[in-house]
């Protein structure tokens, strides 16, 4: 060979390339692909010479490429103490979703093309669309609300309440420092079926009320609007109704822009007369709770208006059971609300963060769950254009993880990245089948157990790995403790050790590991 390269690293580069008539794959043993790099492998050219040369030419161009060894943009891998981080979070979660009754469910990470689009007003250049694979269109998915509904439209569903906990994928500008990804779990919480007014709206607000206290995520607010409000107000200050999507998008920015360069938007780019917009800005710029709802209720201009009317009453019901359900302290009837995807017809939320000191703004402030009703979406993939009601929330959880993996970096807190309760040790050499076998009985009983894997460790290494580790307890065996039918159990936060009867030792863990 000519090449200064390993012949491994040659091979590791062609399992994923193609060169001259010849394609590499990953199912290709290596002695083929050392085969092919020879140029044993070209079957009978009318010039061998000048095909193998061909090929020398080529893999060199192929060892020529830089290659830096990254995750995609907006992708990131998590460590195992990131990961305890996240499964934690995740755990609290879904106890919340299944204290509320909800059952889960599971969908494909991509769908047709079709399901997904027109569903997303201007967030559908966020898709990512996947290369034709044998007469399918497909894409990821954007979101799992869509896919929910294909779900339900598909299997005749007209009632359920599932909670779906999943990765989607956005073409969108990531932040990691924010939480903000391409690929990134969504926790979603959603009631299905036809129901009394506000009835599983209200519960979806104590459902994040709920994971939000549950997580310590406080200061929040939760903030409430109405499609039907939004769309009465833009139909009263004389936007037309084939603009009304595109301006709530332009309102739905004023949570992160100030008024003057949304007004901006709405008259450059949305072509909307400056009049309009300025009355437009005297309604979105209001918040409150039920105290806003009777002055909208007593405008003369609203109240003509059926939307309005219909939207303003939602509110007033909302925020009566949100009371009820001692939420009420957390919420917010904001008029700046708008939340852009078109799929929305009612109730439409969005949890919000306030600051926190104890982490950096840009990471604790910002919104971290929004949902709303969307009563329309399964009659657009049911043939019959059957509607089914649904009302759901989404929880933000790559935002929360930032958050939490922020704090315990300024508090120092140690998190556990493993689960082991106990660790058989041995004092002396030849002693492993002895811990194999102690091992063995402890996790047929249940207990979280593990042991070095060399035969014959150092004590003080075994116990030096139980304090980095937090593992509570350390079964320490030797040989005269095992003729005498006895371990010595030490418990490693404080250095005490006692000797128990090997027939008492299941009984004397379960009683530690209940009370400590």
């Amino acid at each position: 060979m000519i090449f200064s390269h390993s012949r491994w690293h040659i091979i590791q580069k062609l399992k994923t390339f193609s060169f001259g008539n010849i394609k590499f794959s990953t199912m290709l043993s290596q002695q083929a692909l050392e085969s092919k790099i020879k140029g044993d492998d070209l079957g009978k050219p009318q010039d061998a010479k000048e095909s193998k040369e061909k090929n020398t030419e080529e893999v060199t161009k192929l060892l020529d490429l830089k290659f830096t060894l990254k995750t995609p943009k907006g992708t990131r891998d998590f460590a195992p103490d990131q990961m305890a981080v996240r499964l934690g979070v995740m755990d609290k979660i879904v106890s919340v979703f299944k204290k509320h009754g909800a059952v889960t469910i599971d969908t494909p990470v991509f769908e047709l093309k079709e399901v997904l689009t027109g569903k997303y007003g201007e967030d559908s250049k966020l898709i990512y669309d996947l290369k034709d694979q044998g007469g399918e269109i497909l894409s990821l998915r954007y979101d799992l609300t869509v896919p929910f509904a294909r779900y339900l439209a598909m299997n005749k569903i007209s009632n359920i309440k599932r909670y779906h906990i999943a990765k989607v994928y956005r073409r969108d500008n990531p932040s990691i420092t924010k939480g903000r990804y391409r690929e990134f779990y969504q926790c979603d919480f959603d009631v299905a079926g036809a129901y009394d007014p506000m009835i599983p709206d209200a519960e979806c607000v104590k459902v994040v009320h709920e994971i939000l206290s549950l997580l310590k995520m406080n200061p929040f607010v939760i903030k409430l609007n109405h499609r039907q409000l939004l769309d009465g107000i833009l139909e009263v200050c004389g936007v037309p109704a084939v603009n009304i999507r595109a301006i709530c998008s332009a309102i739905d920015k004023l949570d992160k822009s100030p008024w003057e360069e949304v007004k901006k938007e709405m008259v450059e780019e949305k072509n909307l007369s400056p009049e309009i917009a300025d009355r437009i800005g005297e309604y979105v710029r209001l918040n409150g709770k039920m105290d806003l709802v009777e002055k909208l209720l007593a405008d003369e201009v609203l109240n003509k208006n059926k939307n309005a009317c219909e939207g303003l009453e939602a509110i007033r019901i909302l925020l009566n059971y949100c009371n009820l359900y001692n939420t009420s302290d957390n919420i917010l009837f904001d008029l700046s609300l708008a939340r852009g995807l078109d799929y929305y017809t009612g109730v439409i939320y969005e949890a919000v963060l306030l600051k926190d000191d104890t982490v950096n703004e840009d990471i604790s402030v910002g919104s971290v769950a929004g949902g709303g009703r969307y009563d329309n979406l399964v009659g657009m993939f049911d043939p019959k254009k059957k509607q089914v009601p649904c009302v759901g929330v989404s929880i933000g959880v790559e935002r929360l993880f930032a958050i939490i993996e922020a704090r315990q970096a300024t508090s120092n807190e140690k998190f556990r990245s493993s689960e082991i309760q106990v660790y058989i040790a041995s004092a002396q050499k030849n002693l492993y089948e002895e811990r194999m076998k102690l091992c063995s009985e402890l996790w047929d009983n249940g207990f979280k157990v593990e042991h070095s894997y060399k035969k014959n460790p150092k004590l003080l290494a075994q116990l030096q790995h139980c304090e980095e580790d937090g593992i509570p307890f350390v079964i320490i065996l030797g040989q005269s403790e095992i003729e005498k039918g006895v371990v010595k159990l030490r418990v490693v936060d404080s250095r005490q050790e006692v000797e128990i009867k090997r027939s008492d030792l299941i009984a004397e863990l379960r009683s530690r590991l209940a009370s400590g």
